[in-house]
C-alpha cells in the first residue's frame, strides 16, 4: 500500500512534539545537578572568602550561594580590597551574577548598635558592629546570655569607633531582652544604653528594673520605656502594725506611682518605717485613679491602730482595730461616701480598743506647728492651743489631734512644759507616750543643746520620764579679735531696741538681732557682752506691765498705786507763837534807849509792812493751782530691761559667765535704746 503524504503543519511543527520529553528530561536533571553546581560554587567562592581575611579576624567577605548567584555582604577595609575581591568573584566558572552590595569600613559616629527581639526565638542585630569583632565571634560571645533555641541573626555592619568594653555592654543588654515580649530591643549609642519594649511577667519586670540601676561600667543609662506586665487580679493594701510601721503590698502601676505612694507613706507614718513590697504592674481597671485610690487608703489607714485597707477586685475592704470609738463610724461614712470613683465598697471588719500606748505630739517645722494624736477633752486642746500661740505667733498651728479617753494624769501640764523647749529649737518635735515624753530637734544654738534635757525634767510633773535629743547647730569658732570686734558690730549696727513706754516685754523687731548677737558670741569664745538698758521720757505714761515671759522677775519697788497713796500724806502744820517772846532788860540808860527807840519803831514799821507784802504774796501763791510735776520714769526699768534681753541671750546659748546686766542707776540716754557693748 503506497505510503499517505503528510500534511504541511505537521512537516512545518512536528519538532515541537519533543519538547514536553525535553522538559521532563530538564526537569529531573536539575534537581540531581543543582546542588552538585552550588557545591563547587561555593568552593570556589570559599576560597575567595578566605583571602580576605585579616590577621586575627574574621573574614570581612560574606557570601551565600543560591544557585549561580552569588549573595554578597560586607565591608572591605579600603576601595582596593572591594574592587579586587569584586575581581575575583567575577573570575568564577559558572557564576552568573554577584547580588549584593559590598560596602567599605567607615566610621561611625555616632557609634549605634541595636539589638531587636523579633520573636521568642529570634534576635535581629542591626546598625554597627566594632570592626575588629566578626559576626561570628560576636555571636559566640552572645550566646552565652540566651536561651539555646534562640537564634542570632547578625545585620550589623562593620564599622570603627566603638566604644570601649562593647562586648560587655552588648552582652548586658541582651541579657535585659530575655524576660521582654517580642517587639523589645536594646540600643547602645556610643557609651549610653537604652531600652524598649514590655515585660512578660511582673517578676521578669521586677529584674530587668534592679539590672538596670547596675549597668556595665562605662556606661551609663539612657532612655529606659519598659512597660509593666499585664495582670488580671491587680491589688493594692497598705498595713499598719501596731507601733506605726506601714507595710505596702501589691501591685503599683508605674515607678512614677511608686515615688507619689513613698511619698504619701512616708507622710502617714508619721516618723515610723515604711516596708514597700509592691510589685509594678498594669491592670487596675479604667476610670480609677491610682493616685486617688492610694490617698484614699492612707486616709483610711491613719484611722487605725492596727489592720489592712485592701483594693482588689474594684472593691475597698477594711480589718483590724480603729484607732478610736469614733473611727469606726468615720470608716462606715468614708467607705459608703468618700470612695474613689469606679470602686465598690467591700467587707468591713473592725474592733475598738482602749489606746495602748497613749499618744500625743507636736512637730515645729519651719513654717507650722502641728498637732497629732490624742488628748482627752476638748478644754485640755484649748489649753495647749493658748500655751502654743503665743510662743508661735509666725508658724500655722494645726491641729489634727483627736479626743479620746485614757490619758495619763497632768498630760496638759507635761506638753506645756515640752512646748516651753519646743519654742526654742529650730525645728524638732515633742512625743508623748503615756508617761513618757521625749524631745528631739535641731538646737539654734550650740551652748544650749545639751541642756536641754535638764532643764525639761525640771519642769515636768512628778512621775514624767523625760528623754532629749537635740543636736547642736553646724559651725566652727574663731580666736581672731578683730574678727570676731567685726562680727559683732555687724550683728548690732542699724538696729535699735527700743521697749515700749513702761514695758519690760521684748518686742518682735528685737529677735533678729538679739539672734545676731548670739550667734556672733558663740562663734567668738572671746567676747564679753554688757547689756544696758534705757529709761522712758519724763512725763509719758507706762503702760501696764505684763508677766515677763523671759523668766525675769520684776524688781520694781514703786509702782503707781503705792506713788498715790504717798501723795495723800498730810504735811503737819507749823506752829505759831501767839505772843512775842519777852526781851530782857536792857541795861543801858533810859536816854540812850529812847533815842533809839524811835529808829527801832520805824525800823520795825518798815519790816512789818514788807512781811506783810510778803505773806500776801505768799497766800495768793497757795491759792493759785498749783502745776503738775512730771511723772518720773521707776528707778529700776532700764535694770528690768536690761536683764530681760541677758535672760533671752542666755537662753540662746551664750554661757552666763560672759553677759551682763549694767548696775542699776546706768542706762542708755532716752531714745537710744538698749545698750550692746562689748566689755575688755
Amino acid at each position: 500500500m503506497p505510503a499517505l503524504p503528510s500534511p504541511p503543519l505537521l512537516q512545518k511543527f512536528g519538532w515541537a512534539c519533543g519538547l514536553p520529553g525535553l522538559a521532563l528530561i530538564v526537569g529531573v536533571a536539575t534537581p540531581l545537578l543543582a546542588p552538585r553546581m552550588e557545591r563547587r560554587l561555593d568552593d570556589r567562592a570559599g576560597a575567595v572568602v578566605r583571602a580576605t581575611t585579616e590577621a586575627g579576624l574574621e573574614p570581612w567577605l560574606r557570601l551565600t550561594v543560591r544557585g549561580r548567584d552569588l549573595i554578597a555582604a560586607g565591608e572591605a577595609p579600603d576601595e582596593a580590597g572591594r574592587v579586587a575581591a569584586l575581581d575575583r568573584l567575577k573570575r568564577l566558572p559558572g557564576l552568573r551574577h554577584v547580588v549584593g552590595r559590598i560596602g567599605i569600613v567607615e566610621d561611625a559616629s555616632p557609634f549605634v548598635w541595636t539589638a531587636t527581639r523579633t520573636s521568642p526565638e529570634r534576635i535581629e542585630l542591626s546598625g554597627s558592629r566594632p570592626v575588629e569583632i566578626g559576626p561570628s565571634a560576636l555571636a559566640a560571645k552572645l550566646a552565652p546570655e540566651l536561651p539555646s533555641e534562640t537564634r542570632i541573626i547578625d545585620q550589623a555592619k562593620a564599622a570603627r569607633g566603638a566604644p570601649p568594653d562593647f562586648s560587655a555592654a552588648s552582652a548586658f543588654a541582651l541579657e535585659q531582652l530575655k524576660p521582654l515580649a517580642p517587639g523589645a530591643s536594646a540600643t547602645i549609642a556610643d557609651t549610653t544604653v537604652s531600652f524598649s519594649g514590655e515585660a512578660l511577667t511582673v517578676a521578669g519586670y521586677e529584674e530587668v528594673r534592679q539590672a538596670l540601676s547596675y549597668p556595665p561600667t562605662g556606661f551609663t543609662m539612657g532612655k529606659v520605656d519598659i512597660r509593666p506586665a499585664a495582670i488580671p487580679d491587680f491589688q493594692f493594701a497598705v498595713t499598719r502594725e501596731r507601733g506605726g510601721n506601714l507595710v505596702l503590698s501589691g501591685n503599683v502601676v508605674s515607678e512614677a506611682a511608686r515615688e507619689d505612694i513613698r511619698a504619701m507613706a512616708d507622710a502617714a507614718a508619721d516618723g515610723a518605717s515604711v516596708d514597700d513590697r509592691m510589685q509594678t504592674a498594669r491592670g487596675l481597671e479604667e476610670g480609677i485613679d491610682p493616685t486617688t485610690l492610694s490617698r484614699f487608703a492612707f486616709r483610711i489607714s491613719s484611722l487605725l491602730q492596727d489592720g489592712r485597707v485592701t483594693y482588689a477586685d474594684s472593691r475597698l475592704s477594711v480589718s483590724g482595730t480603729a484607732l478610736d470609738g469614733q473611727a469606726i463610724g468615720e470608716i462606715d461614712a468614708l467607705l459608703r461616701d468618700g470612695r474613689p470613683s469606679g470602686t465598690r465598697a467591700g467587707p468591713v471588719d473592725l474592733a475598738a480598743m482602749p489606746l495602748s500606748p497613749y499618744r500625743f505630739m507636736v512637730r515645729r517645722e519651719s513654717d507650722a506647728v502641728t498637732l497629732t494624736g490624742h488628748l482627752p477633752d476638748s478644754v485640755t486642746r484649748d489649753r495647749i492651743l493658748a500655751t502654743l500661740r503665743p510662743r508661735f505667733f509666725r508658724e500655722r498651728i494645726v491641729d489634727k489631734s483627736r479626743v479620746a479617753e485614757g490619758a495619763p494624769a497632768d498630760l496638759a501640764g507635761a506638753v506645756e512644759a515640752g512646748i516651753t523647749s519646743l519654742a526654742m529649737l529650730a525645728t524638732g518635735e515633742i512625743r508623748l507616750s503615756d508617761r513618757s515624753l521625749a524631745l528631739t530637734g535641731n538646737s539654734l544654738y550650740r551652748e544650749s543643746a545639751g541642756r536641754y534635757e535638764t532643764d525639761l525634767a525640771r519642769r515636768m510633773p512628778a512621775g514624767w520620764r523625760v528623754q532629749a535629743e537635740v543636736k547642736p547647730p553646724p559651725g566652727t569658732t574663731s580666736d581672731d579679735p578683730a574678727a570676731c570686734r567685726s562680727s559683732f558690730e555687724r550683728a548690732t549696727q542699724g538696729s535699735r531696741l527700743v521697749f515700749a513706754p513702761g514695758s519690760v516685754t521684748l518686742r518682735a523687731e528685737f529677735y533678729p538681732t538679739l539672734d545676731a548677737v548670739a550667734s556672733a558670741a558663740k562663734a567668738c569664745p572671746g567676747l564679753r557682752i554688757e547689756v544696758i538698758g534705757h529709761g522712758d521720757p519724763a512725763g509719758v505714761a507706762g503702760a501696764p506691765k505684763p508677766a515677763l515671759d523671759a523668766g525675769v522677775e520684776n524688781t520694781a519697788s514703786v509702782d503707781s498705786g503705792k506713788a498715790r497713796d504717798g501723795d495723800k500724806v498730810t504735811k503737819p502744820a507749823t506752829a505759831k507763837a501767839d505772843k512775842p517772846a519777852v526781851k530782857p532788860a536792857d541795861p543801858k540808860p533810859a536816854s540812850v534807849k529812847d533815842g533809839k527807840d524811835k529808829a527801832t519803831r520805824d525800823k520795825a514799821t518798815r519790816d512789818k509792812a514788807a512781811g506783810d507784802k510778803a505773806a500776801k504774796e505768799k497766800d495768793a501763791k497757795a491759792d493759785a493751782p498749783k502745776e503738775a510735776k512730771p511723772a518720773e520714769p521707776e528707778p529700776d526699768l532700764a535694770r528690768q530691761r536690761a536683764l530681760v534681753v541677758v535672760e533671752y541671750l542666755l537662753q540662746a546659748g551664750i554661757p552666763a559667765d560672759r553677759i551682763v546686766a549694767a548696775p542699776a542707776g546706768r542706762a542708755n540716754a532716752i531714745g537710744q535704746g538698749v545698750g550692746l557693748a562689748l566689755r575688755s
